[in-house]
């Protein structure tokens, strides 16, 4: 990390993770003293604690790097954001797209109830992770022996969610890379597949449980493409923390739960006609460098994370101050050595989030050899087993 960069990253890093743990703290008491008595009004409670951590991030997207998320969508399916439940999948382009989701949560109204289903490892990291936990998100080992009856009971529990909530969904299994684009377009030659360009070819086992489990309270899919302007780098978690900002186009289109297929084998060939449509958009969207079959909505640029975030910095300053004019900390060498080594603790936690965030140190997905799909199993059930 770059001393320059480090001199913004250590403070905001300090700001949102002693925000953050203060909001863990809260979170840990409200789920051993609320929760067992009533599961709603943990739920409730929080709902308003995860916005008051998530909000610092969308703060970090709209007011501190500028980046520019720009929506298209029919008018009646963006009116309906936020007001229903509903499961949404879309294609892994960026290191930040789970922060994209968030912006337009928050937009929503919903960004205190938005879930994702996520690998494991995530719910290990500090003050993010933890709330995600707290939060009710849904952790996967990527082993569909150890992840399906997980799957199974988290969709469940959603069903007497109190508020609109968003699943979020990412059915790619891992972040888009060149790497794992040539690897896919290998696999989808070797089986006689539509050969992806844009996208990676969806594993669909996750997928199907979702619709499985959530058809009877969900009543909608919400199809989003995610896709970078020719003009615009893509957007990064350092470059965020940078203040470098970003354009990102987000295309959606909602789909009803209803009118999906009533078996399992039709619901994964569904999801894989989707996203050869969606490949199909995203060249569409390279000739014109705009999605231009739904129109641009105005999602805008709230006071409320600015608000939010002055007014954790009021505390933590405030709080600090008085704790360094308690303590004397500063005033010896040891205080100072202790100090020193917070901050690095610091900066060493924002460099694991800025490098877990990037896709090309994300696991890729495991595919099986290539072999002709029509000797013996399915090529989906070789694939789909080593999910």
């Amino acid at each position: 990390m770059a001393i320059a960069a480090a001199a913004v990253i250590v403070p905001l890093g300090l700001l949102f993770f002693i925000s953050g743990l203060a909001v863990n703290l809260i979170q840990a008491v409200c789920f051993v003293l609320i929760r067992p008595l009533s599961k709603n009004t943990y739920r409730k409670i929080n709902r308003v604690l995860a916005e008051l951590l998530w909000l610092q991030l969308v703060w970090l997207v709209d007011w501190w790097a500028g980046v520019k998320i720009e929506v298209f969508a029919d008018h009646e399916s963006f009116n309906l954001m936020g007001k229903e439940h509903a499961l949404v999948i879309c294609n892994h382009r960026s290191d930040i797209d789970w922060l994209v989701g968030w912006v337009l949560a928050q937009r929503s109204g919903c960004l205190g109830s938005t879930l994702a289903v996520m690998k494991k490892s995530s719910k290990f990291l500090p003050v993010i992770g933890w709330s995600m936990w707290f939060s009710e998100y849904l952790f996967l080992e990527r082993s569909w022996a150890k992840d399906e009856n997980t799957l199974k009971a988290g969709l469940q529990r959603l069903k007497d969610f109190p508020r609109p909530f968003w699943l979020a969904l990412f059915v790619e299994g891992t972040r888009f890379t060149q790497a794992k684009l040539l690897a896919a377009q290998e696999y989808a030659t070797s089986q006689g597949l539509p050969v992806p360009r844009n996208v990676l070819i969806p594993r669909t086992k996750g997928f199907v449980s979702a619709v499985s489990h959530m058809r009877s309270f969900v009543p909608a899919i919400y199809d989003m493409t995610v896709a970078i302007p020719k003009s615009s780098p893509s957007p990064t978690m350092l470059r965020l923390f940078k203040g470098q900002s970003s354009v990102v186009h987000v295309h959606v289109k909602r789909r009803l739960m209803k009118e999906l297929p009533e078996t399992d084998e039709a619901v994964a060939q569904w999801c894989k006609d989707l996203f050869v449509e969606k490949d199909k958009l995203l060249d569409k969207h390279i000739a014109e460098d705009t999605f231009s079959d739904q129109p641009l909505q105005d999602i805008g640029r709230p006071i409320k994370s600015l608000l939010v975030v002055a007014s954790w910095a009021c505390l933590v300053a405030c709080g600090a101050y008085n704790f360094l004019k308690w303590s004397s900390l500063l005033s010896s060498w040891k205080g100072i050595t202790l100090s020193a080594v917070g901050l690095a603790i610091v900066t060493i936690l924002m460099q694991i989030m800025i490098l877990f965030s990037q896709s090309e140190r994300s696991t890729p997905a495991k595919v099986a050899p290539g072999k002709p799909k029509n000797n013996g199993e399915s090529s989906e059930a070789r694939r789909d087993k080593q999910q």
